[in-house]
């Protein structure tokens, strides 16, 4: 249920959201990982695509609640040249946050993930968005955002990775990685559509912003420490791919 106000409300009240950093500080350093979304440590893949020699750059599409979050984890991953917040699910008429913010317009916020298949696989990344990104057993919502505006998807660019999504999440349920059953949805020919300005790079900008500090940092410490072979300390921005 964040709307604009709630979640950007540090730019309409910058002194009320300094004085309730101030509380919030003691606060975020007795939240465990859990807070954001347990992250765990799961089986990796068993089906994967390996890379041909000559493979350009790849593109995936994943949902997993606020973008601002899984974006942040994304642009820390090696291999990932370009992380997007963005919309996908409804139609390019609806594609704004106030319009999906209804949970009317059939979007969900997602991120469009450029990535080299020679340095990281498709299934790899879908290892990290089920470990630390997101939370794949809460329907509809997740933390404190409730709607299907902010539902676990996977958007598949073709057959391919929906077959390795489809067969990577019978894997997990089986293994039974999780207390619950994975409620994520594959969705097939959805375009994806990039957010407004505003929101890229929203976590790497706003670092001490209450949302983010409580809700998604503890999401790229988890990155780290889980995956600590893939994990850069410096994040692929897209303000930085724009202006190359």
């Amino acid at each position: 249920m964040s709307s604009l106000t709630t979640r950007l409300s540090r730019f309409a009240r910058p002194a009320l959201v300094a004085t309730a950093l101030l509380a919030l500080a003691g606060i975020a350093l007795r939240i465990s990982p859990s807070a954001a979304e347990e992250a765990r440590v799961i089986p990796a893949p068993a089906l994967d695509q390996p890379a041909a020699q000559g493979d350009g750059p790849q593109v995936a599409v994943i949902a997993g609640g606020c973008f601002w979050g899984v974006q942040g984890v994304f642009q820390h991953v090696e291999g990932v040249s370009n992380a997007v917040s963005g919309y996908a699910g409804g139609e390019r008429a609806t594609a704004e946050y106030e319009k999906v913010g209804s949970g009317r317009t059939g979007h969900a916020e997602a991120v469009q993930i450029t990535y080299d298949p020679r340095k990281i696989s498709y299934a790899r990344l879908l290892q990290i968005y089920f470990s630390v990104a997101h939370d794949p057993t809460e329907l509809n919502r997740q933390g404190p955002d409730i709607g299907p505006q902010y539902r676990s998807a996977i958007f598949p660019a073709d057959a391919e990775q929906a077959r390795i999504a489809k067969a990577y999440i019978a894997q997990l349920n089986q293994a039974r990685a999780f207390e619950a059953a994975i409620v994520t949805k594959i969705e097939p020919d959805r375009i994806f559509y990039p957010a407004e300005a505003y929101h890229q790079d929203f976590l790497t900008q706003n670092p001490t912003h209450p949302y983010i500090v409580i809700n998604d940092l503890p999401k790229v410490e988890n990155l780290k420490r889980i995956f600590p072979e893939v994990y850069r300390a410096k994040p692929a921005l897209v303000s930085r791919a724009s202006s190359n």
